[in-house]
Parts: structure tokens; C-alpha cells; sequence
């Protein structure tokens, strides 16, 4: 549905790993472009595959392609991360391939490049997700590569430090993007003294004091068999999916080791600016949203795609990019964790044009609480969110992508049957008490970073 926190950062790699991966992504991603045709999402067939050892998984086998992919997910992502050890899981993903078993860094990533394996991992805020791309011809190494990266990562010293002086490097670039500030101080304000505001890659002074003790005992409490998900797409059967599966997985324990992230309703009543000498301000807002298993969120996903989700037939698009060019991009997206749940606008401007853009969009979000979409705007919503749908389904990695995702939400795979009609069905009626929960009366968390607070009309 909406943007999750399922995320897709990559981790930072040198240039030499990146020549070595280059040639297996090559492999991989061509073949995807070559076949990839939109299918419809409710034509396949979903089994859901039980092992000798008790793992569940989702499969779509798929043999017109030799190329299977498997996407995965271990609960607890960076709220797990300990005090004054923020970006502690992001490390993690940075580190579980660079050496494991018998292989060091070079050979782990040489061994990948002469399979044509494309593994790769990324921390979330409440998930941490693992994903392989392999050639069919290759699944066993594959799927041992695999193994090796989930339950004998080595942590090598050398590995580890080089992984944590590139993400520094990153963190002082971001010292000066006012995106990167706007961000950071966005979710401290909304979050306060909660795992959802804290710095999700962590900071220098954090990323710098962690060590490979540290991984390990993270790795330890996050990789449990309790808390996994997996959904797979490609040229492999249910057997074979069966004892691939167990061969990985089936030797974590049982339960991991989380601690336990508190519900909270975010702040929104704030106005901050962060003084920065740049020529373009950052503007982020942010209002009351929905979980994802709130009743209301399928409304909700509609309304904002009317308000700012819907990129060139927004309101927000039209007004601020359409009308008045005072922006290259701007749009709002939901914001739904599992313990929490925002509405948010983001975009850039001209300095001394950001008051103005911050009164358009406080007029559009009033518009929206007051007035509403018409009729014609909720039926063309409609028309593109269910027309688009099948998009999210033509290659593999995205078909994986998607059954990971429901699974992650506690979404049943009946959902992608009854999802469009579930879109139908929402009427300008549901749209009111929606913008009514949501909007009426809502005093935003504004977060601004340039050269001076923006002088908002009124």
C-alpha cells in the first residue's frame, strides 16, 4: 500500500566490491528486463510451503524464467538497536557479507561474483531484510552462500572498520544535506525519547565506539525463527524450496531476543527551523496518520494519494510544482510503522520562496479537511491506484518484494485478490470521516532547514 518502512537502503560498498558485483547484477538484471511483462497479480499462484522444520514460506514457482529470488525478513530492525549504539543494524546489514564461514571479505565476494549471486541485506525500523538473486543453475551454492552470510558471518576487524569508515564518511556528507538534517530532526520531534527517533544509521560518535561483539550479539537476538518471514518467486519447486529453506534457517533459535517498542502517538504540534547556509530550504511536515491495520487506512491511502501521493495529478503537484514551479518535487507519502502511524509532505525550495510554499501547503492540507476531493478526483484516484496495480507484479524481485511486504504487515495473500476491490469501494463518505480523524483540527510538526525560518503568510 502506502511507503513502509520496509525500506531498500543498500549499504555502502567500496568501488573495488562494486566491480566485482557489477558483472553478477549485470546477469541478473538484464534477464529480468529482457522477460519481465506484467501479469495479473490475480493469476498467480500462491503456495504456501511448510518445512520438515517447521518454516513457512510463500512461493509463486515460476519456471519461464530460470531465476529465483528470495526476499526475507527477521522482526526487529533498528528500534532494536541499544542505547548509545545507534546504527548499530545498519552496520549489521553492511557486514553479513563480507566474510563468512572459511571465506574472507575478498573470497566471500568473489565467490558471489563467479556465481552470478546477487545478496544483499538492509535494516528497517522495525524489520531487518535479507535478499538473494540467483541463476537456477546455481541455487544449491546460492543458497549456501546464504547460509553461510545468516549463520557464520565472520566480523573480520579489517571488514568491520572499513564498512564503519564509509558510513562515517557518509555521515559527514550528510553533516550539510539539508534533507539528511531535515529528516534526522523531523523524527527526533515526532518520536521523542522513542526507538522511531533516533538516528537510524546512528551518528559519528555511535558508529565510530561499535565493534564486532557488537554485531554478533545483535545478529543473535534479531535472527530467530519466530519473528522470520520469507516469500520466494522463480524456477524452484516446493521440495526443493522445502530443504533450501531449512538448510538456512532451520538452525536459528527458536525465539529471539527483542525488546519490546512501545505504541506512540506522534508529536504535531511543533515548528522548528534548523539555521543552514544553503540556497534551497527543506520543508517536512508532518500530521496524524494510521497504522496499517487500522480500518481506516484504506481511505486514508486514497485521500493522500489525492492530497500528495499521487505525483503529477496531486494537489500538492499542481499547486506548488504546476502553478507556481516552486519546487522540482513535492509530495506526501503515510508513514506506517508498527508501533506508529503519520501523515508527512516533503519538499525543497528556493530560500526565499519557502514561506510561500509552506502556506500553499498548508492551504491544500486545510482544503483537503474542509472541502475534500469531488467526485471526479476520488473516481480518477480510484481508476489509477487499481489500473497501476499489476505494475507492482511484472518481474520477479518486485513479485517477491510485494509477498514479503503483506506478510511483514500481517496481511493475508488473499489481499492481492480482494485489494482493487477494496479501493472500489471507498466513497467520498469515507474519505470525510477520514480527513475528519486525520486533519480537522490538526496543528502540524513542521520542520524547516535553510538560511532562515520561512515567513509563512497568513
Amino acid at each position: 500500500m502506502g511507503p513502509t518502512d520496509a525500506p531498500a537502503r543498500a549499504a555502502n560498498r567500496t568501488a573495488g566490491r562494486f566491480r566485482r558485483a557489477l558483472a553478477a547484477a549485470l546477469t541478473l538484471s538484464l534477464m529480468l528486463l529482457v522477460v519481465a511483462a506484467p501479469r495479473p497479480a490475480a493469476a498467480m499462484e500462491i503456495q504456501t510451503v511448510t518445512t520438515p522444520g517447521g518454516l513457512t514460506a510463500w512461493l509463486v514457482e515460476d519456471d519461464s524464467v530460470p531465476i529465483v529470488a528470495v526476499n526475507f525478513a527477521f522482526e526487529g530492525g533498528d528500534s532494536q538497536n541499544p542505547d548509545g549504539k545507534e546504527g548499530l543494524a545498519n552496520l549489521l546489514s553492511a557486514t553479513l557479507d563480507e566474510g563468512a564461514g572459511d571465506l574472507d571479505s575478498q573470497a566471500f565476494q568473489a565467490r558471489l561474483q563467479d556465481l552470478s549471486v546477487r545478496l544483499s541485506f538492509n535494516s528497517g525500523r522495525d524489520n531487518f531484510y535479507g535478499s538473494l538473486r540467483t541463476l537456477s543453475p546455481t541455487t544449491d551454492e546460492a543458497f549456501e552462500m546464504l547460509r553461510l552470510a545468516i549463520n557464520e558471518p565472520r566480523f573480520d576487524a579489517e571488514a568491520v572498520e572499513r564498512m564503519k569508515r564509509q558510513i562515517v564518511a557518509g555521515l559527514r556528507n550528510e553533516e550539510t544535506d539539508p534533507n539528511a538534517i531535515g529528516g534526522r530532526r523531523f523524527a527526533e520531534l515526532a518520536f521523542p525519547d522513542h526507538p522511531y527517533g533516533k538516528p537510524r544509521d546512528g551518528t559519528i560518535e555511535t558508529v565510530t565506539s561499535l565493534t564486532s561483539e557488537d554485531l554478533a550479539s545483535l545478529r543473535q537476538r534479531l535472527f530467530a525463527r519466530d519473528g522470520l518471514k520469507i516469500a520466494v518467486v522463480g524456477a524452484i519447486d516446493a521440495d526443493k524450496l522445502a530443504t533450501e529453506l531449512d538448510k538456512v534457517f532451520a538452525g536459528l533459535p527458536e525465539t529471539g531476543d527483542l525488546t519490546p517498542v512501545a505504541d506512540i502517538t506522534p508529536r504535531t504540534d511543533i515548528t522548528e527551523t534548523v539555521s543552514l547556509d544553503v540556497p534551497q530550504t527543506s520543508i517536512r511536515l508532518g500530521l496524524p496518520g494510521l497504522k496499517r491495520d487500522d480500518p481506516d487506512f484504506i481511505p486514508a491511502f486514497v485521500m493522500n494519494h489525492i492530497l500528495g501521493g499521487g505525483s503529477f495529478s496531486s494537489w500538492l503537484y499542481e499547486e506548488v510544482r504546476e502553478k507556481r514551479g516552486l519546487a522540482y518535487s513535492v509530495g506526501s507519502y503515510l508513514i506506517d510503522y508498527a508501533h506508529s502511524g503519520m501523515l508527512a509532505v516533503a519538499t525543497a525550495t528556493r530560500a526565499d520562496r519557502a514561506g510561500e510554499t509552506l502556506s500553499i501547503i498548508d492551504e491544500q492540507v486545510a482544503r483537503m479537511a474542509k472541502d475534500g476531493p469531488s467526485a471526479e478526483e476520488l473516481a480518477k484516484a480510484k481508476a489509477y491506484l487499481t489500473g497501476s496495480y499489476a505494475l507492482r507484479f511484472d518481474t520477479s524481485d518486485k513479485i517477491a518484494g510485494q509477498l514479503l511486504g503483506l506478510q511483514v504487515q500481517g496481511i493475508g495473500k488473499e489481499y492481492i485478490e480482494e485489494r482493487n476491490d477494496l479501493i472500489e469501494a471507498v466513497t467520498l463518505e469515507d474519505i470525510a470521516r477520514v480527513r475528519k480523524r486525520l486533519l480537522d483540527g490538526a496543528s502540524p510538526l513542521v520542520v524547516t532547514v535553510g538560511p532562515q525560518a520561512p515567513a509563512v503568510a497568513q
